[in-house]
């Protein structure tokens, strides 16, 4: 039986993918394996969304030719968002025997056995339809607690700085009852937590007929699986998170009250420039529409510095609206141009890279102050969290979020993954609640 073994780069919905991956060719007669030298397939699960993501990998094709050399008859695949994009220049080198995009992983086994020194491989056609909805995914996590569940693929919005539209096709929504049937199987199995995943998750809405499933209802419907069963969801679009949405998570305590909601920008104009379709007024309100309905709700986001054109003032701008919101947390980027999207075609990336970094620099210092402020204010507080494993640093305590997503960390001998404890928050970091048993 050959083995096979899957590095994954990039988000979450990758990791859910190499799940798929693993399940499609375990049909096949694949066994997978966690040890690369055991390895008769070697697959790269890529991401395109920054280019030292691309670059990492070209590092690792470079690795993983050298193992060919080595292992006569080993083949290499680089599959994902990477192959999509890059697909040419990927045969081109030569190092590379299978070339898949991220709606061909049904054809994997067929490419496979063509593959092969001189008969390269490669299928990077993009679906309207392609869900894997009735696929049963791999679990490659390691504590047995969390699983993703994808529920639509591909995006619809076209932002200008992002290659995902290009790379992983348009928005569709998948079925909702494979949706339901997938998360009642992982709590059979012992999982207590579900992410919901998509690019856009508020624009999920699938159609038969007369029936109609939204994301409020999608969200209510796996919430009923179990109430102990909690979910979660990412991402959201400032634009689309309904009131609807938000209201059933007040209605069910197992949905989390946590939301990643990307700002990108604090600017208008560079809002405007990125086509986010909001406003910095249109996200404020969210964010106090948020707070209104979710008391206590976790926010967290992502933002861009150093987008094209951005000067002192909108830069200046993204900085008074982190002040304004205190985000939790805040993944923190600055702009490097995508080949082949809007930005690339229509707008010089003309800010220095010394700025962006010093502009980037400037919000991590920021939201630094802004996390440990978020986390200081909940010490005293009490908290359910669910038991994730050992904390790293300590193996006599055990580690697990709060609803709000927050990491806590607390003495614990007794409990195990998978289980609920309460926790009373003592003290904190800026990223971490330091908790003792409740």
């Amino acid at each position: 039986m050959p083995k096979l073994y899957i590095e994954t780069y990039g988000c979450q919905m990758n990791v859910n993918d190499t799940e798929v991956i693993f399940s499609i060719l375990a049909g096949a007669g694949y066994e997978r394996t966690e040890e690369i030298g055991e390895a008769d397939v070697i697959m790269a699960n890529t991401c395109s969304v920054r280019d030292n993501a691309e670059q990492r990998i070209w590092g690792r094709v470079e690795q993983f030719h050298a193992r060919r050399a080595a292992k006569p008859g080993l083949l290499v695949g680089i599959v994902g968002c990477m192959a999509e994009r890059l697909k040419d220049a990927l045969l081109d080198s030569g190092k590379v025997d299978l070339v898949a995009g991220p709606d061909a992983y049904r054809r994997l086994p067929a490419l496979l056995a063509a593959a092969g020194p001189g008969h390269p491989q490669i299928d990077v056609e993009l679906s309207r339809e392609e869900t894997y909805a009735e696929i049963r995914p791999v679990r490659i996590d390691k504590n047995g607690v969390s699983a993703f569940i994808s529920i639509m693929r591909g995006c619809n919005n076209v932002c200008s700085y992002c290659v995902v539209p290009y790379t992983r096709g348009v928005e569709r929504s998948r079925e909702p009852s494979t949706i339901v049937r997938e998360a009642c199987d992982v709590f059979r199995r012992g999982y207590r937590e579900v992410t919901l995943l998509g690019q856009n998750v508020d624009s999920y809405c699938w159609k038969d007929g007369d029936q109609r499933v939204d994301f409020a209802r999608l969200l209510e419907m796996v919430a009923q699986v179990s109430p102990e069963l909690r979910v979660r969801f990412a991402t959201s679009n400032p634009q689309d998170i309904s009131d609807e949405v938000l209201y059933t998570m007040a209605r069910h305590e197992n949905i989390c009250k946590h939301i990643h909601l990307p700002v990108q920008s604090g600017s208008d104009r560079m809002l405007e420039k990125m086509r986010r379709r909001y406003t910095r007024a249109g996200y404020l309100e969210r964010v106090a529409k948020i707070r209104e309905i979710l008391p206590g709700c976790g926010l967290t986001t992502d933002v861009i510095a150093g987008f094209c054109s951005e000067t002192e003032e909108d830069h200046a701008l993204t900085l008074s609206l982190f002040e304004e919101v205190g985000f939790d947390t805040a993944f923190m980027f600055q702009y490097s141009e995508r080949p082949g999207t809007l930005a690339a075609r229509r707008y010089p990336d003309d800010v220095p890279p010394e700025t962006k970094t010093r502009r980037l620099n400037e919000i991590i210092a920021l939201q630094n102050r802004l996390s440990l402020e978020s986390y200081r204010a909940d010490v005293g507080k009490r908290f359910s969290v669910l038991v994730e494993g050992p904390s790293k640093r300590n193996p006599d305590e055990l580690c697990g979020r709060a609803s709000n997503n927050k990491m806590c960390v607390f003495p614990d001998r007794i409990h195990k993954p998978g289980d609920y404890v309460d926790v009373l928050v003592t003290d904190c970091t800026s990223a971490t609640l330091l908790c003792e048993l409740a």
